[in-house]
């Protein structure tokens, strides 16, 4: 994997996934989350914003840890997040509470995942691998 197309690719999913948290403040979506979804609308937004401070710093801690084994574990984790992220906001797409329904919101939250899945597969590819092992061996 080149190193330059890497760091372009974590960068990416870096801002497209702040992005979605931005848009996510607009849409209220401490409401789809158990842990707030019983908070007043001001209570629940100041916790939904609050909470992600700590969770920004360590995402940001992690991919540019000083470690590099710990770098490439914590950059595969917010690849595949990223996947996962999507996942459930397709499932929850039908929720009422859900109100993620506008080509913005669904290219941060598609163009996250797209850009996880491309992470996923330059690392694999960095890792030298070409075809999958045989069964029989």
């Amino acid at each position: 994997m080149t190193a330059k197309f890497a760091q372009w690719t974590v960068h990416l999913m870096l801002a497209l996934l702040f992005a979605h948290e931005l848009d996510a403040v607009t849409q209220s979506e401490w409401r789809l989350l158990y842990v707030l979804r019983d908070l007043s609308d001001v209570q629940g937004r100041w916790w939904f914003v609050a909470l992600h401070v700590p969770l920004f710093w360590a995402v940001l801690t992690l991919v540019y840890h000083p470690s590099a084994a710990v770098q490439a574990r914590s950059r595969i984790g917010l690849a595949l997040f990223g996947i996962v992220h999507c996942a459930l906001h397709v499932r929850l797409q039908a929720d009422p509470l859900s109100t993620f329904s506008s080509p913005l919101s669904w290219s941060l939250i598609g163009g996250y995942a797209v850009a996880g899945a491309a992470y996923l597969c330059l690392a694999w590819a960095a890792q030298g691998v070409t075809a999958m092992p045989d069964a029989s061996s």
